[in-house]
């Protein structure tokens, strides 16, 4: 997770994060935003690992990336959550990490 934290404090764009043909690039979609964001916010995007979807949940303040969190979606239950394991995290960012750097630069690109 060291390689996201240089996200934290940057400027969330909202029209990249809104924009499905270049998500899609980087196999993430978005699943929540606000427009206008809120002064506290929660953006969510979805991706797919393993046969799973990954939510990314943003927290944002003022604008700025406070927080990053990547969980499993519940097939059954779309409002529940669960955390991804130390192995599972280490899997998605070992398979995915480079396509996750590349979302991350777009959605904070100004």
């Amino acid at each position: 997770m060291r390689r996201f934290r240089k996200y934290f404090d940057e400027t969330l764009n909202v029209v990249n994060a809104k924009n499905a043909n270049q998500l899609s690039a980087f196999r993430v979609s978005c699943k929540s935003i606000s427009e206008p964001l809120e002064d506290f916010d929660e953006v969510e995007f979805i991706t797919d690992f393993s046969d799973q979807d990954v939510l990314i949940s943003i927290v944002v303040q003022s604008g700025k990336i406070k927080r990053i969190q990547f969980t499993l979606l519940d097939t059954e239950n779309p409002d529940a959550v669960k955390g991804l394991t130390e192995a599972q995290l280490k899997d998605l960012l070992i398979q995915k990490g480079d396509q996750l750097v590349g979302f991350f630069d777009y959605i904070t690109q100004l």
